[in-house]
């Protein structure tokens, strides 16, 4: 609020006319308008003032007990990598260095060819209007949306991933309206009801306890409207736990010469590493997710319908796809008219 205040204050003092449509008032050079500009500057001298009061107050009282580093110059994992299992270790994994190689990693073309018109079209087909991405990323799936013509909020925990992505939106044509926020407390920052809820990118696996997946996902359901879709991926990790790592790499992580693989694997961890053209190496440690493991968390709690697909497509029994798609629905099913779930084993 502090910053619209600011902007409207700002372009009437460099003259340029602001019409709200909406709220059916404009910023122009009448009386009216000068008055209108005089409360904006005023409200945002006072706001400014409060908020540097809050924080003076914050920290003198010690309550700022947690500081994330988003701007180090190499990733932390301390002396033992593999020991690492936390929901908030992504903030150090995610760094600039690593964000702003990213869609190398994925090459934006490619994996829109891949994924084809996907999720687009389970969302079409719903009527969804409005969306909500939790897992911005790079703004890979908010971009897409916008083009397709939803109306999109982008979210994301790291701030160095929304900043990349607000980025990559300016240069498509799009002014994203981004939101830092955990999953955990989703709704605290992220306020409305949405038609649709994303999580996509892998994004689920950071979570590296029952209780923060659980929480996360009822923040999820609470976010969405009554007749709600959720659409969450994950890895195929079934298939990497119990046979092996291999990858058909058309369909997430596209780009030309960058490799990302397992370095460790357990039944509570896999360390993926990235290299790249300029060798340079980063790790992810993720929690490796199966998929009735995921299936049974979202039934608990209380998506209806479940549907999982593989690689964009139905899974059929001689595939192992590489990516899961589970497409959650909340609206009530009662078991009378209950229809099979797909993706079911």
């Amino acid at each position: 609020m502090l910053e619209c205040m600011e902007i409207l204050s700002i372009a009437t003092q460099k003259g340029i006319n602001v019409y709200a449509v909406k709220g059916n008032w404009q910023l122009d050079r009448s009386i009216q308008s000068k008055i209108i500009a005089m409360a904006f500057s005023m409200a945002t001298e006072i706001e400014r003032d409060l908020i540097s009061q809050r924080t003076k107050e914050a920290l003198k009282g010690g309550r700022f007990v947690k500081t994330i580093i988003i701007d180090a110059d190499e990733q932390e994992y301390g002396t033992n990598p593999i020991a690492v299992r936390e929901t908030d270790q992504y903030q150090k994994e995610y760094i600039k260095k690593f964000v702003e190689k990213w869609d190398d990693l994925i090459d934006w073309d490619k994996r829109a060819k891949g994924e084809g018109n996907f999720v687009i079209d389970l969302l079409k087909a719903r009527g969804v209007k409005r969306v909500l991405d939790v897992a911005t990323g790079t703004g890979f799936h908010s971009v897409r949306l916008l083009k397709a013509g939803f109306e999109v909020i982008s979210s994301d925990g790291n701030v160095n991933m929304l900043a990349k992505a607000f980025e990559n939106a300016r240069r498509h044509g799009f002014v994203l309206r981004t939101v830092q926020a955990d999953w955990r407390f989703l709704t605290r920052d992220v306020h409305g009801h949405y038609d649709a809820l994303i999580c996509l990118g892998n994004s689920f696996t950071h979570l590296f306890t029952k209780r923060d997946r659980r929480k996360a996902l009822a923040e999820f359901y609470a976010a969405l409207h009554h007749d709600g879709l959720l659409i969450l991926d994950q890895r195929n990790y079934d298939a990497i736990i119990d046979n092996g790592f291999s990858s058909k790499h058309i369909y997430y992580y596209c780009g030309d010469n960058v490799t990302a693989e397992p370095d460790y694997v357990d039944e509570g961890l896999v360390r993926f590493k990235y290299t790249f053209a300029d060798n340079n190496e980063f790790f992810l440690n993720m929690y490796p997710l199966r998929k009735n493991y995921v299936r049974q968390l979202l039934h608990e709690v209380g998506f209806q319908t479940i549907e999982t697909y593989g690689d964009f497509q139905e899974i059929r029994d001689e595939e192992t796809p590489d990516f899961l798609i589970h497409v959650a629905d909340k609206r009530y099913v009662s078991l009378s008219r209950a229809k099979p779930e797909k993706g079911v084993t």
